[in-house]
């Protein structure tokens, strides 16, 4: 069965964007091969609110999973032909495309669809990219909802001051 890894960078103080919305704080390193990340997933899963930011910059993404899911009960499929968008019965069809053949699916951005997804207990892993910045307000990386145990399975210190933590989900 594929993995549902929610990968996301984060501030120190757990924002995964600026309070209007910025990433201009994420530091970049050379360190960290971008190829190696995206050989691991064949499809992208996001909101739409990420989708609308990441659209802009999909020439960004290149290498990247060539699949995206964006889940919205706004956009139109017929407006969008070069995305799937889920609508509705979300349990069900991140159930469905986890059973499919495939690599793992990065849950991409969007704190919002994490803690939906993490509630109704889909989400595998957690892999944070902690920035060296505290940005005092945002969008936080994750909003109330159930607890959730995690166990640490790696964690890497970058020249850059960035921290990789990833965990899995304790069942």
């Amino acid at each position: 069965m594929r993995r549902l890894r929610y990968c996301v960078a984060t501030s120190l103080d757990g924002f995964i964007a600026g309070s209007h919305g910025e990433h201009d704080w994420i530091v970049p390193d050379p360190s960290i091969d971008f190829a190696a990340l995206w050989a691991q997933f064949d499809t992208v899963l996001m909101g739409r609110k990420t989708y609308e930011v990441a659209r802009t910059r999909r020439k960004m993404f290149s290498g990247s999973a060539p699949r995206w899911i964006v889940v919205s009960n706004s956009l139109n499929p017929a407006d969008h032909s070069d995305i799937e968008i889920v609508t509705c019965d979300l349990a069900a069809q991140i159930t469905d495309l986890k059973a499919e053949p495939g690599k793992d699916i990065w849950l991409f951005g969007g704190g919002q669809l994490f803690r939906t997804l993490l509630d109704l207990r889909l989400v595998d892993s957690v892999e944070l990219t902690v920035m060296p910045v505290l940005l005092g307000s945002g969008v936080p990386v994750i909003g109330e909802g159930q607890r959730s145990q995690l166990r640490l399975i790696e964690s890497k210190s970058l020249a850059s001051g960035i921290l990789q933590l990833k965990y899995d989900l304790v069942r």
